[in-house]
C-alpha cells in the first residue's frame, strides 16, 4: 500500500496517505507519533466515504480505497501503542 500510495502522489484517494506514511518512515520520537492526525484532505476523503456508505453505498473502487485507509489507521494505532508505551516507560525528568 505505501509505495502504491507513494507512485501515485497527487491523485485524489492518496491525497494525504503518503504524508503519514512518509512521517512513520523517517521514525519521528513518540511525541510525534501520539501527535500525528491525517491531514484535513485525508480527513475529508474519509468523512465523504463514510457518508457515501451510509446513504448510496461503495463501489467496488470506494471499497478497495475504505480498506486502504483501514489498514493505514492499523498502522497508526499500532505506532501510537508502542510510542505511548516508550514515554510510559521514559522516566520524568
Amino acid at each position: 500500500m505505501g509505495v502504491r500510495a507513494w507512485a501515485a502522489a497527487g491523485r485524489p484517494q492518496y491525497e494525504g496517505v503518503s504524508d503519514v506514511l512518509e512521517t512513520l518512515a523517517r521514525l519521528p520520537d513518540a511525541d510525534e507519533v501520539l501527535a500525528l492526525r491525517p491531514s484535513p484532505a485525508l480527513q475529508a476523503r474519509i468523512d465523504a466515504l463514510l457518508e457515501k456508505n451510509r446513504t448510496s453505498g461503495l463501489s467496488p473502487a470506494d471499497e478497495r480505497e475504505w480498506q486502504g485507509y483501514q489498514y493505514l489507521e492499523h498502522l497508526v494505532r499500532l505506532a501510537k501503542a508502542h510510542a505511548l508505551a516508550k514515554v510510559r516507560a521514559t522516566p520524568s525528568p
